[in-house]
């Protein structure tokens, strides 16, 4: 009998472990997908002050006009933040970080007060890191903990312009930059060959003529003792690509630099109807080298095998028109100029409309009418003075819209946690960049079930590339519920969800997922099982997010 025991024992651990092994079988790995990516839009300057240190460089010290200076976010505050886990919570898989390079030393005069260059959007020099931004250090570590999470890093680039001139930063040579005439959009040259404001030198970008280092960056590369270092690089990004030593090929250089030196993912493009198409094309040629570069050097830092991305910034770009961009006397499609995504101006518009208008039509024309390219969607941002809800009065439905909507979502920092949008005492886009209001999210309770709603969507986002990349389908009008289905190779994701819900107890038609499949609701972690095509389920939620579990 003991023998007989250990028989079928024995037995038994086998058809265990068997069953355990077929337990074990894992899906392919969830790709990660820019088409469906959850990218959180932060000014490096205003979201997390990581080193008090390095607060005040260069004399910044002039009093300037309200929320225009320097208030002490940096680099190591984004990464304080990624390390405690806060864009993980969010959902997001991508941090978009204004410029970083070094900014005009001097500040100009605005109204009631100074401006100085907080937004990283007035550079002096793009070969190195502004000191209130932090350091090259401080950006190596931040892309490396952000890859270990899964996080990729876009830079924001900038060609079309330098900073202002002022008393500490001459404007470059002629044959560099023009300060006349200003801009005024009557046609494709006239919003090209200018400036976009009366001091902003317009790098000459179109121009054939080969130039020097400009006059006043050698003489600071000289002084910093790094003039032959720079020079040398130059030479060597020549003699590769045989490129003529035009004001153009010199940014394009400096740029890609980041790529190879710290492996960022991609680049969020600045005022790209400001400068000729081919500037484009040629910046994505060097920039897919840089990255491909950067991988081979680097294997074990490979996140997946995606193409370094980029994303354009054509002011009033609109997903609804066709995909050229109308000048007037030019039309343009810059997707055919090395863009894989476009940010949608008109998004904040669209949202006005209901779930389903909304929803469906968003994926016919990413399906069908963009297809292989995207667009990058938002209800907020820097320098839109007229957000989907300035007021902060439709918080949840900025969310949902957002977040559920078919396209990369773009969530500006503060959106989670309804950072105000108004602020008394501002000038212009300065009501848009108050600082990251960390003790709401700390102490406030009605600010943290906020932030709670951005979280579950975004990780649904996050987790289910079918949300942002997926197919959309309606399957019950009242109660609302659609799904979503997203194929790639040998991988495939299909979710379902429903909206405007009563709460408490509520059926809600399922399809295609098959008898008895068990659910789960990513929102309020509760699961239930599919009978006669249908589940029921009882959360105090009025939203639903079914996933397989």
């Amino acid at each position: 009998m003991r023998y007989f025991g250990i028989q079928l024992f024995a037995v038994l651990l086998i058809l265990f472990s068997a069953c355990s092994t077929e337990t074990k079988v894992e899906k392919k790995k969830q790709p990660f997908v820019w088409e469906g990516a959850n990218v959180y839009f932060l000014l490096t300057d205003r979201f997390n002050n990581g080193d008090e240190t390095n607060d005040v460089n260069f004399d910044r010290t002039k009093e300037t006009a309200k929320l225009r200076g320097f208030k002490g976010g940096d680099i190591k505050g984004v990464t304080q933040k990624i390390k405690a886990g806060y864009f993980n919570d969010l959902g997001i898989n991508a941090i978009w970080m204004t410029p970083i390079s070094e900014q005009i030393h001097g500040a100009i005069d605005e109204g009631t007060g100074a401006t100085y260059g907080f937004h990283g959007y007035w550079a002096k020099d793009w070969t190195t890191l502004d000191p209130n931004f932090g350091t090259k250090a401080d950006l190596a570590e931040l892309v490396k903990i952000a890859h270990a999470q899964g996080i990729r890093i876009l830079l924001d680039g900038v060609i079309n312009h330098t900073g202002p001139a002022t008393e500490k930063d001459p404007a470059w040579e002629e044959a560099w930059v023009r300060t006349c005439p200003t801009c005024d959009y009557t046609s494709y040259k006239a919003t090209i060959e200018c400036t976009l404001t009366s001091n902003l030198p317009d790098i000459k970008t179109e121009s054939l003529e080969e130039v020097s280092i400009p006059t006043e960056l050698a003489k600071k590369w000289k002084a910093e003792g790094r003039y032959d270092e720079e020079m040398a690089e130059l030479d060597a990004f020549f003699v590769r690509t045989g490129y003529p030593r035009t004001p153009k090929y010199h940014m394009i250089k400096w740029m890609c630099d980041y790529i190879l030196e710290f492996g960022i993912d991609g680049y969020r493009a600045d005022t790209v109807k400001h400068t000729e198409e081919s500037v484009w094309a040629d910046l994505k040629k060097e920039c897919d080298y840089a990255f491909r570069t950067w991988k081979k050097n680097n294997p074990d830092k490979v996140l997946d095998e995606n193409e370094f991305y980029m994303v354009g910034e054509v002011y009033n770009f609109n997903v609804s028109a066709a995909k050229a961009f109308d000048f007037g006397d030019k039309q343009v499609n810059y997707y055919d100029y090395g863009f894989n995504s476009m940010i949608n101006f008109e998004f904040k518009y669209n949202a006005q409309k209901s779930y389903e208008e909304l929803f469906s039509s968003y994926s016919r024309i990413i399906n069908e009418e963009l297809k292989t390219v995207s667009v990058m969607n938002y209800m907020t941002s820097h320098d839109d003075g007229s957000p989907f809800d300035s007021a902060r009065e439709k918080t949840y439905e900025t969310a949902t819209k957002l977040l559920l909507c078919p396209g990369t979502s773009q969530v500006y920092y503060g959106d989670e946690s309804a950072r105000p949008l108004i602020i008394e005492g501002t000038q212009g886009d300065a009501t848009l960049r108050s600082f990251m209001n960390w003790d709401a999210i700390t102490k406030d309770g009605k600010t943290q079930d906020l932030l709670s709603h951005w979280q579950k969507l975004g990780q649904f986002r996050r987790n289910h590339p079918a949300v942002g990349a997926g197919v959309h389908q309606i399957i019950s009008e009242k109660p609302y519920v659609f799904s979503r289905s997203f194929a790639q190779e040998n991988y495939s994701d299909y979710v379902l969800v429903a909206l405007d819900l009563e709460k408490g107890v509520k059926e809600i038609p399922v399809s295609g997922f098959e008898e008895g499949t068990r659910l789960r609701d990513a929102y309020s972690g509760k699961t239930a099982k599919v009978l006669n095509s249908k589940i029921v389920m009882d959360t105090q939620f009025d939203i639903v997010l079914l996933e397989n579990l």
